[in-house]
């Protein structure tokens, strides 16, 4: 038996023709759909790209335990089990997160993989020099902004683009082992995920009139931009998903021309999707996991069946991909792994579960029945509390920081972990849940989730599904009292949050703070974090709200945004309550006055 996964990142299913948009040009998604099993109920479980890895690695969820980071040694791994059973495993990717410290164990997996230089940032081609860069929307401007602009000096040709390199790559692959048996193939692109850089061929589909700043690439934020500027960005991203589609065709017309529908699975999927505007909002990961996130697009065809150009309606998840795999392999799923094998759904749509969970470290935990979306925040202002369940101390881009560790001991195993106990460590968040609130959704008739309901009947069965899931998975104690669920015994009435949350969802779709409502001065919420950091009263006031906060990944990823920018990507961290605060605090550390008297009580000390 063979197989073929085509992974994509960030591909929202709204636009793709298969899933009802028209004007997308995107003709061999089309074509897929006519010859494969299309799900219209996938959702995406631990979020966001690492975590998903992790997943389609071991077939049950990981984000209640353990931030974004590499496979654990207890993990099990669906391309290791395959290698280990004469299946020859290959990978083929321009996912740069794999070769960063977060996700540095996954591509080892594989009996053999390839990887291609050149996205996001990846700091692939050295310059000393600073490249030259146009005027751009783009509020973060850090190194991975200052190298992209580099990297792209060396794309000028669609031909040397990682995605083309890529999928080069997994086209020589089917050329040289198409005769033989026992092999699984990954081609893996990071497209269409940000920046949106593609060529002319591709953006001719969506010309336009624009002249505003360059625009390819949104930060992760609430929408401040024009509406001519949100219409570009999406026309940009639409751009590189039709790029993408040209690459899916080239394996398509491969498989036809080496007869491998024969004996061959194909899966096309991907991790989660992106905001493009929609709920106010760019990006991910900050704000709750919407649909146009976490519903993705899902496409199977299985030799053993041979359905083609039919729709299925149950709910499966990305932790359903490895055990698929190993099915067809003729392995079975581990005990660890919590998905379950499509085989059958694809057949005749027999359904795997009752409700799939989803959210990311510290985020909503999150449930779906495939009709209703619950989406529970934090009980408390604080999101608290939060550890991180690992023996793999490392971030996306970098260690644990001793400081971060201090704070560590040694706990018991999971029923997952082998026996193996873990290092707990306080963890915390990118964004707190608290701020949005505790959200219910009807998408039979709200599928925009537009309307959040306040059902207590409803959102009671749905707090009941989602408890019996954190159980399932071993949730570590703490996310009960986080979350304000019980870990044994029914969920009740006093359980519920909808009704009490009310004000933070109404508050939530406030527009962001604007600059001209906080004081100016060197200390100020229009400083760089960095800035204020380097100065002994700013540090002192942050300190102050954020001193755990300051020790971990956050303070280096945000170094460049001031605390209002702050606000207006991480809310949750800083309320606007907070932030007027902070401002006020500051910008008494700035008056003469306090100066003076900084200066005065220094001196006394020293004397």
């Amino acid at each position: 038996m063979k197989a073929i996964m085509v992974m994509f990142d960030t591909l929202n299913r709204r636009f793709l023709p298969p899933y009802g948009a028209q004007e997308i040009h995107a003709p061999k998604f089309t074509r897929l759909a006519e010859r494969t099993a299309t799900f219209d109920t996938c959702y995406a479980g631990s979020m966001p790209c690492m975590p998903a890895r992790r997943e389609l690695h071991t077939g049950r969820h990981n984000f209640l335990h353990r931030s974004w980071g590499p496979l654990e040694p207890f993990d099990d791994s669906m391309p290791q089990i395959l290698g280990e059973h004469d299946v020859h495993t290959h990978l083929v990717t321009d996912h740069q997160h794999y070769w960063e410290d977060g996700g540095a164990t996954y591509h080892g997996r594989y009996r053999t993989f390839e990887f291609f230089r050149g996205q996001e940032g990846d700091p692939w081609k050295g310059h000393v020099a600073d490249p030259d860069i146009p005027d751009a929307v783009r509020v973060r401007r850090g190194e991975g902004w200052r190298q992209d602009w580099i990297n792209r000096q060396y794309l000028a040709d669609e031909a040397d683009h990682p995605q083309t390199r890529t999928f080069d790559a997994g086209l020589e692959f089917l050329y040289t082992n198409h005769a033989e048996d026992d092999w699984f193939l990954q081609i893996e692109t990071f497209d269409p995920h940000e920046p949106f850089f593609s060529y002319a061929r591709h953006k001719q589909h969506y010309a336009h009139a624009y002249d505003g700043p360059h625009f390819d690439w949104p930060d992760y934020k609430q929408v401040s931009e024009s509406d001519e500027q949100v219409d570009h960005a999406r026309r940009e991203y639409a751009a590189l998903l039709s790029m993408c589609d040209a690459s899916l065709g080239r394996v398509l017309d491969t498989m036809d021309e080496l007869a491998l529908w024969d004996d061959t699975l194909l899966i096309v999927c991907t991790d989660h999707g992106l905001l493009l505007g929609e709920h106010g909002w760019w990006g991910k990961n900050v704000q709750p996991w919407y649909d146009e996130t976490i519903h993705t697009p899902l496409f199977i065809w299985d030799p053993r069946s041979r359905v083609q150009g039919e729709r299925r309606t149950s709910l499966v998840q990305t932790i359903d991909l490895a055990p698929t795999l190993l099915d067809h392999f003729g392995l079975a799923p581990t005990p660890d792994m919590q998905g379950h094998p499509l085989q059958r759904t694809v057949t005749d749509d027999t359904p795997v579960r009752e409700a799939g969970l989803f959210g990311a470290f510290g985020g909503h935990v999150s449930v779906t029945d495939g009709r209703h979306v619950y989406m529970r925040a934090s009980a408390e202002r604080t999101n608290q509390p939060l550890h991180e369940h690992t023996l793999m101390p490392t971030h996306m881009r970098g260690r644990f920081a001793p400081a971060e560790l201090k704070g560590a001991e040694l706990v018991p195993p999971f029923s997952f972990t082998k026996e193996v106990p873990l290092v707990k460590v306080p963890g915390h968040a990118m964004s707190n849940p608290y701020a949005f609130g505790t959200l219910l959704y009807d998408l039979e008739t709200d599928p925009e989730q537009q309307h959040s309901l306040v059902d207590d009947a409803l959102e009671l069965r749905m707090a009941t599904l989602l408890t019996d899931l954190l159980r399932t998975s071993d949730a570590p104690r703490e996310q009960y009292v986080r979350l304000g669920l019980p870990e044994s015994g029914p969920v009740t009435e006093a359980h519920l949050l909808a009704r009490t949350q009310r004000p933070q969802v109404e508050a939530s779709t406030e527009p962001p703070p604007r600059p001209e409502d906080f004081p100016p001065g060197p200390l100020s919420v229009h400083v760089p974090l960095r800035d204020l950091l380097a100065h002994t009263e700013g540090e002192r006031i942050l300190r102050a709200h954020f001193a755990a906060l300051l020790d971990g990944p956050f303070a280096r990823m945000a170094a460049e945004l001031s605390l209002l920018q702050i606000a207006t990507f991480a809310v949750g961290l800083v309320p606007r309550d907070l932030l007027r605060a902070i401002a006020t605090e500051l910008a008494a550390a700035s008056s003469p006055e306090l100066r003076t008297f900084s200066t005065l009580t220094a001196n006394a000390v020293q004397s």
